[in-house]
Protein backbone atom coordinates (compact mmCIF):
# COMPACT_ATOMS: atom_id res chain seq x y z
CA UNK A 1 0.00 0.00 0.00
CA UNK A 2 1.30 3.44 -0.85
CA UNK A 3 0.10 6.70 0.70
CA UNK A 4 2.04 9.76 -0.40
CA UNK A 5 0.11 11.86 2.12
CA UNK A 6 0.99 9.73 5.14
CA UNK A 7 3.25 12.33 6.81
CA UNK A 8 0.54 14.98 6.71
CA UNK A 9 -2.04 12.46 7.85
CA UNK A 10 0.08 11.44 10.84
CA UNK A 11 0.54 15.06 11.91
CA UNK A 12 -3.17 15.90 11.72
CA UNK A 13 -4.91 12.75 12.95
CA UNK A 14 -5.35 10.77 16.12
CA UNK A 15 -4.71 7.56 14.26
CA UNK A 16 -2.83 4.47 15.27
CA UNK A 17 -1.09 2.27 12.80
CA UNK A 18 -0.16 -1.35 12.98
CA UNK A 19 -1.24 -4.76 11.84
CA UNK A 20 -4.76 -4.77 10.44
CA UNK A 21 -4.71 -8.39 9.35
CA UNK A 22 -2.51 -10.85 7.54
CA UNK A 23 -3.28 -13.51 4.97
CA UNK A 24 -2.15 -17.08 4.48
CA UNK A 25 -2.65 -18.81 1.13
CA UNK A 26 -3.47 -22.50 1.44
CA UNK A 27 -3.74 -23.21 -2.30
CA UNK A 28 -7.35 -24.16 -3.01
CA UNK A 29 -10.98 -23.39 -2.16
CA UNK A 30 -11.34 -26.87 -0.66
CA UNK A 31 -8.44 -26.23 1.70
CA UNK A 32 -9.90 -22.84 2.72
CA UNK A 33 -13.20 -24.56 3.52
CA UNK A 34 -11.67 -27.47 5.45
CA UNK A 35 -9.22 -25.34 7.45
CA UNK A 36 -11.98 -22.86 8.32
CA UNK A 37 -14.14 -25.71 9.65
CA UNK A 38 -11.24 -27.23 11.57
CA UNK A 39 -10.51 -23.88 13.18
CA UNK A 40 -14.19 -23.42 14.09
CA UNK A 41 -14.35 -26.94 15.59
CA UNK A 42 -11.35 -26.06 17.77
CA UNK A 43 -13.23 -23.14 19.29
CA UNK A 44 -11.84 -20.19 17.35
CA UNK A 45 -14.08 -17.44 16.01
CA UNK A 46 -14.85 -17.33 12.30
CA UNK A 47 -15.35 -13.66 11.41
CA UNK A 48 -16.04 -14.13 7.70
CA UNK A 49 -17.36 -17.31 6.15
CA UNK A 50 -15.62 -18.67 3.03
CA UNK A 51 -16.57 -16.59 0.00
CA UNK A 52 -15.31 -15.08 -3.22
CA UNK A 53 -14.50 -11.42 -2.63
CA UNK A 54 -15.24 -8.56 -5.00
CA UNK A 55 -11.67 -8.66 -6.24
CA UNK A 56 -11.86 -12.38 -7.01
CA UNK A 57 -10.11 -13.95 -4.02
CA UNK A 58 -11.62 -16.93 -2.22
CA UNK A 59 -11.15 -16.44 1.49
CA UNK A 60 -12.41 -16.77 5.02
CA UNK A 61 -11.44 -14.61 7.99
CA UNK A 62 -10.78 -15.87 11.50
CA UNK A 63 -9.72 -14.21 14.74
CA UNK A 64 -6.85 -15.60 16.78
CA UNK A 65 -7.05 -15.67 20.60
CA UNK A 66 -5.70 -12.10 20.77
CA UNK A 67 -8.24 -10.77 18.26
CA UNK A 68 -5.87 -10.51 15.29
CA UNK A 69 -7.64 -11.08 11.99
CA UNK A 70 -6.26 -13.77 9.69
CA UNK A 71 -7.41 -14.27 6.10
CA UNK A 72 -7.21 -17.81 4.82
CA UNK A 73 -7.00 -17.55 1.03
CA UNK A 74 -6.94 -19.95 -1.92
Amino acid sequence: MHRPDISEFMENADATFGLTHFAISVGSKEKVDSLTERIRENGYKVIGEPRTTGDGYYESVIADPEGNLIEITA
